[in-house]
């Protein structure tokens, strides 16, 4: 573990072979960055105006400072997270700024803004139900009739997540070529509702992140639970996007950067669920020690 102050220095299978596996110290706001999802954007880019970043443990949990001003959020709350990883993964985004900080690459502090300020005051059950509410258009739930070559390709990519799905969580999914999308049966809803209400609040936040980054509960559960990796999960999420790219071609630039962008945030989500999960699970087993 880190010390209670740290200091940072200034169409077939062959499309998925890979193993498994704000601103807040002053000023006020600049330009906005593109909407994501349900992300908490604050301003986009200001001139970096800090020469270091520590972490320090305070009553609340663990603090963030620039120099020697403590981060706090866009509603000027003071920025405390629950887990010294957590904060230190916060610390190396703003460490890692160069002359101008870029908000809009900063996943988790945003995630953590969301959290501390909670700007639509959603309770638990509501953000359990933004997130339980994608089974009923899951990506990998939904299913075209032609070209026969797509339909094999979701067929052999997407059924088996499926079903690695049914027997983790012991429910029926199944999947549908209908307009309505599928018919997620009650009980298997119930299941996945208790599932997700097993997760923090702060959990929760990065969970129906990522769920609405991959449009998908399934991909979620696979990711979380460590039986995808990001990039299987995104590329799922995308699959028919590759396959008409492979048939049609790329757009210069443009899709990679939509791939990147969508792993970024990904990778941030799923980390941050974790980080969120971890010192809540480690407190359990000292207490139980």
């Amino acid at each position: 573990m880190w010390r209670s102050c740290l200091r940072l220095r200034g169409g077939g299978r062959h499309l998925l072979n890979s193993p498994r596996g704000g601103l807040t110290a002053s000023e006020g706001p600049g330009p906005k960055p593109p909407a994501h999802a349900r992300a908490y954007a604050p301003p986009a880019e200001r001139k970096r105006f800090y020469q270091n970043v520590s972490v320090t443990e305070g009553e609340g949990g663990f603090e963030i400072n620039l120099d020697h001003r403590k981060l706090r959020t866009p509603q000027a709350k003071l920025f405390t997270v629950p887990s010294e990883a957590l904060a230190v993964a916060v610390a190396t985004e703003w460490d890692s700024q160069q002359d101008t900080i870029k908000t809009y690459t900063m996943h988790l502090t945003t995630l953590c803004n969301t959290s501390l300020d909670n700007p639509t005051q959603r309770d638990k059950d509501q953000l359990i139900w933004a997130a339980a509410k994608f089974l009923d258009t899951d990506t990998v739930c939904c299913r075209v009739e032609e070209p026969e070559t797509l339909v094999e390709l979701q067929r052999n990519e997407w059924d088996p997540v499926i079903g690695w799905a049914e027997r983790r969580y012991g429910v029926k999914i199944g999947s549908s070529t209908s307009i309505m999308g599928p018919s997620i049966p009650a009980q298997t809803r119930e299941v996945l509702v208790s599932h997700l209400a097993s997760y923090n609040m702060w959990a929760l936040q990065g969970i129906e992140f990522v769920v609405s980054q991959l449009k998908s509960m399934v991909l979620t559960l696979g990711l979380i639970d460590l039986h995808l990796t990001v990039e299987q999960a995104v590329l799922l999420s995308r699959l028919e996007e590759a396959f008409q790219i492979q048939k049609w071609g790329n757009v210069e630039w443009a899709h990679d950067y939509e791939l990147q962008d969508l792993q970024a945030r990904t990778a941030a989500g799923a980390l941050f669920v974790h980080l969120c999960s971890e010192s809540l699970a480690v407190k359990h087993k000292l207490l139980q020690g």
